[in-house]
C-alpha cells in the first residue's frame, strides 16, 4: 500500500490588531495571492506615478505654450505699432512729394509767365488809337476805292450791318447835312481823324464827347444797299484810308 503524503502548501498569515489590543484578526494568504497583491499594488503605484508624471509633463508644456503665446501678443502688437509708424510716415511722404509737384507746377506757371511778360515787353505795343480797322462788318463789302476826285472810301452796308469804329478815340461830332443824314466824326488824339458817313437812315449808338474803343458800334443798319463813305485825315489832310487799314472785314 503506498502511502501518499501530503504537502502542505506554504502560506502567510496576515494578523490585524486594533490600537486597544482587545479586537484582533488574522488572514492567511498564499503565495500566489500574496503575490498578485503585490503586483497590483505595484501597477497601482505605478499607476499613480504616471499620471502624476504626464500632469506635470502636461503643465510645463501648457505653461511653455502660454509664454510662447503673451511673447506672440507682445510681437504682433509691436508689428502693428511698427505698421502704424510705417503708415504715419508714409502718408507724411506722400503729403510732402504732393506738396513738391504742386512747387514744381507752380515753377512751371511761373516761368511761363515770366516769358509772357519778357516777350509781351520785347514785343511793340500796338497803337490801337490808330485808324487801322475796317469800319463795317463782314456784310460789308467796298464798293469804291479812294482817289482824288473819290477822296474817301465808300462801302456798302447790309440790313443790321454794324458801322464800327477804326480805333480808339473820342467822338467829335455827330451831325449832317444835305448829302448824308448821319455824320461821325472821331478825333483819335494821335493827329488821326476819321469820318463816317451815311447816305440813308440808320440808327445811331453814340453821342458827341463820347468815349470809344476800336471795334465799338457807331452805326447799326437798318435797310439794305446802304452806302457808308468813310474818310481818313491826318494832320487835317486827307488821305487813302485802306493806308493805314489792317484788315477788311
Amino acid at each position: 500500500m503506498n502511502q501518499q503524503k501530503h504537502k502542505r502548501k506554504e502560506s502567510y498569515s496576515l494578523l490585524l490588531v486594533s490600537n486597544t489590543g482587545k479586537d484582533t484578526r488574522q488572514f492567511y494568504l498564499s503565495l500566489k495571492t500574496l503575490r498578485m497583491i503585490i503586483v497590483l499594488m505595484l501597477l497601482v503605484c505605478a499607476t499613480f506615478a504616471w499620471n502624476i508624471f504626464r500632469s506635470g509633463t502636461h503643465y510645463r508644456i501648457e505653461s511653455d505654450l502660454r509664454q510662447k503665446l503673451t511673447s506672440s501678443e507682445q510681437q504682433v502688437r509691436q508689428l502693428e505699432s511698427e505698421k502704424e509708424t510705417l503708415n504715419a510716415r508714409n502718408a507724411a511722404l506722400m503729403e510732402e512729394n504732393e506738396l513738391y509737384r504742386q512747387a514744381e507746377i507752380v515753377k512751371a506757371e511761373v516761368a511761363e509767365m515770366s516769358e509772357v511778360e519778357e516777350s509781351t515787353e520785347e514785343a511793340p505795343q500796338k497803337d490801337t488809337s490808330v485808324p487801322s480797322q475796317y469800319p463795317c462788318t463782314a456784310g460789308g463789302l467796298l464798293k469804291e476805292s479812294y482817289s482824288e476826285e473819290h477822296p474817301y472810301i465808300s462801302i456798302s452796308a447790309q440790313q443790321e450791318d454794324r458801322i464800327t469804329v477804326a480805333g480808339d478815340g473820342t467822338v467829335a461830332s455827330v451831325g449832317a447835312d444835305d448829302t448824308y443824314p448821319i455824320i461821325i466824326e472821331v478825333d483819335h488824339g494821335n493827329g488821326y481823324r476819321s469820318r463816317y458817313m451815311c447816305r440813308q437812315e440808320a440808327d445811331v449808338q453814340v453821342e458827341m464827347g463820347q468815349q470809344v474803343q476800336s471795334r465799338d458800334t457807331l452805326i447799326v443798319i437798318n435797310g439794305n444797299d446802304t452806302q457808308l463813305d468813310y474818310q481818313v485825315l491826318y494832320n487835317e489832310r486827307v488821305i487813302d484810308p485802306l493806308l493805314v487799314l489792317e484788315a477788311k472785314g
